[in-house]
């Protein structure tokens, strides 16, 4: 702790974001960077507390303490380290993590504002990049051991990624045409540009990291020849809406809108009848967590006329709930950068019907509902009867994902991330994957 008074003289500052009539116009990342000396300052803010609770936090047990020490310090090459020895890729948490060790830090309690580790990790990476901190690596020795991989999302490349450091030949196979799974098709450009993941399987095929594109392989048949094979393919199925006129052309699983946007950025080419696009329309978004924001901000840059986003639940508390204390995660009203850009939000609406005209959606029949306690411990809907139709052009679905069913494996069959735990964050998925590579060792070692 280089600095014991900086939290008290030092106010937390972000980056903040671009212009929104300027950053609604690309796909570029929204936002911006602090210069060093300033992430410095930011980095003397943590006070290394005698119980870390963002060590806690955090699924990865980042040491937050110690890299925003030597950040603060001006040893940036010791901070990547530090990072780098708990988190595979903190150039991916680093843009779109939701900070769970801030919101358990103790100046979040005292203070509500907490040390910047999401921002400070991202500088840290960045920096590490540019001067040439992180080169390749191959393992000196190979112990003549098989895995194979199935999926390349976050869990999957951690897997891969330990699996090759211990020893192991490994490879990843990926039923799409790029790795990255939803860090690449699900994540807008604005919010992780895919250049980042690109570099990343660059430096992992560097390590000797084998992929293989465009392979779907099902789970009941799994490739011959390796010692061990780790499920790593999330959740495939998002939750749909089957209420009536859900035939109706315009309405859309939010992928769709999302998976293909990546893929034009990327260069593909999509016909008239195959586009998803905003463009003109008056779009409604079903579903209040993250992937419904991120249809928000797309159809802001594919040209939108508006926007609403209903929710079912209720309006989350602002600034403080006292249902989930600090150092929990606090269940608080959540405004992201696409929020910013022009939302119309909704709460306690129930989708009752999907209304339209010569085929085409128009708008949906929603309900105004309530939640009351029950016996069960889950709230019961109450129905108030008070109905009314929003109008829409295009409709998203952005209710979430469901948890994937597995068949019984055999004992050299792993399953890590989404996979496993069902739709959850990316630094859930990085640390499952870190910890079933160390399952696959254990077990591969014993059975020799």
């Amino acid at each position: 702790m280089g600095n014991p008074k900086a939290f008290l003289t030092i106010p937390r500052k972000e980056a903040g974001y671009r212009p929104k009539n300027e950053r609604i116009h690309d796909f570029s990342e929204v936002e911006q960077t602090l210069n060093n000396k300033d992430r410095q300052e930011q980095a003397s803010r943590c006070m290394d507390c005698g119980v870390p609770f963002c060590h806690w936090a955090c699924p990865l047990g980042n040491k937050c303490p110690e890299w925003n020490d030597a950040l603060y310090k001006g040893n940036w090459e010791l901070a990547y380290k530090i990072l780098a020895s708990t988190n595979d890729f903190p150039e991916f948490t680093g843009r779109i993590c939701p900070a769970l060790c801030e919101k358990s830090c103790v100046l979040n309690l005292t203070h509500h504002e907490p040390t910047t580790n999401r921002e400070d990790e991202c500088a840290i990476m960045e920096r590490a990049w540019q001067e040439g901190y992180i080169v390749a690596r191959p393992p000196k020795v190979r112990n003549g051991k098989k895995v194979a991989i199935i999926g390349s999302g976050p869990s999957g490349l951690a897997a891969a990624n330990q699996l090759n450091k211990m020893g192991y030949t490994v490879v990843v196979f990926e039923k799409n045409e790029a790795a990255g799974g939803l860090l690449r098709y699900g994540i807008p450009n604005f919010k992780l540009q895919k250049n980042i993941i690109d570099r990343r399987i660059r430096l992992m095929e560097e390590e000797g990291v084998e992929f293989r594109y465009n392979e779907d392989i099902a789970p009941n048949d799994l490739p011959k020849g390796y010692d061990a094979y780790v499920i790593c393919t999330g959740t495939p199925q998002a939750r749909d809406l089957n209420i009536p006129g859900r035939e109706l052309k315009g309405i859309h699983l939010a992928l769709e809108l999302l998976s293909q946007q990546n893929r034009i950025l990327a260069g593909m080419h999509f016909d008239k009848e195959q586009l998803v696009t905003a463009k003109g329309k008056k779009v409604l978004v079903i579903g209040g967590g993250d992937t419904g924001s991120d249809c928000i901000g797309t159809a802001h840059r594919q040209g939108c006329v508006s926007v609403t986003q209903i929710e079912i639940m209720p309006k989350p508390p602002v600034g403080d709930n006292p249902a989930t204390p600090w150092p929990s995660w606090p269940v608080i009203l959540k405004t992201t950068s696409s929020h910013e850009e022009g939302c119309e939000r909704r709460w306690l609406l129930n989708s009752c019907q999907f209304l339209g005209k010569d085929g085409k959606v128009t708008g949906v029949e929603v309900e105004q509902i309530d939640w009351e306690p029950s016996e069960s411990g889950r709230p019961t809907m109450v129905h108030t009867g008070k109905k009314e139709v929003i109008e829409a052009d295009i409709v998203f679905l952005a209710m979430g994902f469901l948890k994937p069913e597995h068949p019984d494996f055999a004992p050299n069959v792993f399953v890590a991330g989404d996979a496993a735990s069902g739709a959850s964050l990316v630094v859930r998925a990085i640390a499952s994957g870190r910890k079933i590579a160390s399952q696959v060792d254990k077990f591969i070692t014993s059975n020799k």
